[in-house]
């Protein structure tokens, strides 16, 4: 694909949507300076890159041993958990932990469920969470981490 504005290679793709429109611009890297589309001069962030180059390397093989994991119950594979997106029974939540949770988090930003609670079981459910508050309370405390204690502090005071 061309530079809308010069006959050079576009390397640069930029889709703007505003009020449901979509409009798209391919230009080259010179013109997309002289538009200030990008910055000028960039430093090169060497341990950033080294670090992003890392965590793919140990991504790749984690997804290329994930692809051999089956569930011993139910005899379900990873694969095919990813192909059509269905777990086939409780245990595959097991069978598949080490690579569900990064999932789930990034899903549902969390790992933990946080929706509704049974009548009978409310109770019981708010003194858990307000000793798990208390709990991180102490290990922030203790970590000097004054800020963060305060707010625990404050969410324990609003729970009970």
């Amino acid at each position: 694909m061309k530079c809308q504005f010069c006959p050079n290679p576009a390397t640069v793709h930029l889709t703007d949507i505003v009020n449901k429109k979509k409009r798209e611009m391919h230009l080259c890297e010179s013109c997309a300076r002289q538009h200030d589309l990008i910055p000028g001069e960039q430093e090169l962030n060497v341990p950033a890159l080294l670090q992003f180059l890392i965590s793919e390397s140990h991504a790749e093989k984690a997804k290329a041993d994930a692809n051999v994991l089956a569930c011993p119950c139910c005899g379900l594979k990873y694969a095919q958990f990813r192909a059509h997106g269905r777990l086939g029974c409780p245990a595959d939540y097991e069978a598949f932990q080490a690579v569900l949770l990064p999932l789930l988090e990034k899903i549902h930003r969390r790992v933990e469920h946080r929706g509704k609670v049974p009548a009978r079981l409310r109770a019981a459910h708010r003194e858990r969470e307000r000793a798990d508050l208390r709990e991180r309370l102490e290990a922030a405390v203790r970590d000097e981490r004054y800020e963060e204690a305060a707010r625990l502090r404050d969410s324990i005071r609003g729970t009970e």
